[in-house]
């Protein structure tokens, strides 16, 4: 007899099933005894009688969690008994055989609530638990469901899925890289990729003209209370673009219909979205992602709006040098080389961000496709021209076969499922989060490696602690 799940019973009605998941709940009512079967799909209440000796005295041992199998016979429950608040509320499982497939020890906590009350870092280290409780599957389901529109919708307009390199090369970017010892070239390093952004420039140059990926960024960042050190985004790139006004309607086309498809019960501010140049925002905001809800208190009000004219470079006071506020690559609005070097601090951006309730969601930016240009501003950033070009040397050349002009916006998929879910953390739509600190409790990363391992690599640990045998 084939397994069925829990929500697909109310289909067999007096016949006999067969299906299997944890035990969520026990309930003894005088001999009867009740069990809240789980599954991936619901709940479904099984009812166990002294008539079904073998399997009665069985289901006396039951425990919360452990796993089973049940096969018996689908009926109405009685009037007055059901439960309107489940798809099987109306039939319950009338038990005529049982296994159990596994035991369980008493769980670190309840998954039958929604997990709130619980401290973070019990959580996390029993992820796989968690895991168990309807939001956060739900909040999974709905994670598949936006991938899954991206790559419809995305295709649907030609764009090509392309999957970048997680073994790159260190470049100054921004964040620091989290590198990668290659073991057959002592001494030398991979990256990991803090975005693919050279790889979809180089793929604008291949001529693929329309790319998008679901893709891994990974930046070694100081300890933050809502940042991953590895988190995913969607990455769109598309050639002949060469100012806002060519690729703006597009992200915003791409909002609407996600929202309207799976979120019909949220409601869009104002459409289209509000442009605020970055100088407007910080003047009239205090911040370069304002809230521009009517009331912060409705959770489905979505205010969208895009940031535009940021500045091309910031000031890094405590090391005293330029730093750029987006990425190097971004086309800054500047008539020549010269008024670049003499005037950075007045030169805006062809950048942009997609800000909604509050939160920054995207960025993106035309991208400079004049290899002089990109030499200027990674001199403005205090680059020598040597270092520039053995950086960043195969861009450089690879423009020089002929490039379209370009741009693109990178979106936070973790803080746009967030913010549409209504979760007060990134980390509650992750499948296995770290903590703040970059710490994965569960897997107890990171950890030591062993002296044949670093050996292997040609690496030393300068530290007091000893690094295990």
């Amino acid at each position: 007899m084939e397994r069925i799940l829990n929500k697909e019973t109310i289909k067999y009605l007096g016949k006999e099933v067969r299906v299997s998941g944890w035990v969520s709940a026990r309930r003894d009512h005088g001999k009867i005894i009740f069990i809240d079967l789980r599954d991936k799909s619901g709940i479904l209440q099984v009812v166990f009688t002294p008539s079904e000796k073998e399997t009665y005295n069985l289901a006396q041992e039951l425990r919360p969690e452990w796993v089973i199998e049940i096969i018996g016979k689908i009926n109405e429950r009685p009037k007055k008994m059901e439960n309107e608040n489940l798809v099987t509320g109306k039939i319950e499982l009338e038990a005529k055989k049982l296994r159990v497939l596994s035991k369980a020890e008493t769980i670190p906590f309840s998954v039958a609530t929604d997990g709130y009350e619980i401290g973070e870092e019990k959580r996390l280290k029993y992820r796989y638990i968690d895991l168990r409780r309807q939001r956060l599957r739900k909040n999974l389901e709905t994670r598949q469901k936006v991938i899954f529109f991206v790559r419809d919708f995305l295709s649907k307009k030609g764009f090509l899925e392309v999957e970048t390199p997680i073994l790159t090369k260190s470049t100054p970017e921004g964040a620091r890289d989290f590198l990668v010892p290659a073991r057959l070239y002592p001494g030398k390093f991979y990256a990991l990729p803090q975005s693919p952004q050279q790889y979809k420039q180089l793929l604008m140059v291949a001529g693929i003209e329309n790319y998008f990926q679901i893709a891994k960024c990974l930046r070694d960042e100081d300890p933050r209370a809502d940042r991953q050190a590895e988190h995913t985004q969607i990455d769109i790139e598309t050639s002949f673009v060469e100012k806002e006004e060519d690729i703006l309607p597009f992200i915003e086309e791409f909002s609407i219909s996600l929202v309207k498809k799976l979120f019909p019960e949220k409601k869009i501010k104002e459409i289209p979205f509000p442009r605020i140049p970055y100088k407007e925002a910080i003047k009239n905001y205090k911040s370069d992602k304002p809230d521009l809800r009517n009331n912060k208190k409705d959770k489905n009000e979505l205010a969208f709006a895009f940031i535009t004219d940021f500045p091309l470079f910031e000031w890094h006071k405590e090391e005293k040098r330029w730093g750029a506020m987006h990425h190097p690559f971004t086309k800054p609005k500047a008539s020549s080389y010269e008024e670049l070097k003499e005037n950075p601090e007045k030169i805006l951006a062809y950048q942009y961000d997609l800000v909604l309730n509050g939160y920054e969601i995207g960025g993106g930016s035309v991208r400079t496709i004049d290899p002089k240009m990109i030499i200027s501003v990674f001199e403005v950033l205090g680059h020598s021209e040597d270092k520039i070009k053995e950086q960043f040397g195969h861009l450089l050349e690879a423009f020089s076969y002929g490039v379209p002009p370009h741009g693109g916006i990178a979106i936070g998929l973790e803080r746009l499922l967030s913010i549409l879910l209504d979760e007060p953390n990134i980390r509650e739509v992750i499948a296995f989060p770290k903590t703040g600190d970059n710490r994965d409790l569960m897997m107890d990363a990171p950890s030591e490696v062993s002296l044949a391992q670093l050996k292997e690599l040609s690496l030393e640990i300068k530290s007091k602690k000893k690094t295990k045998e």
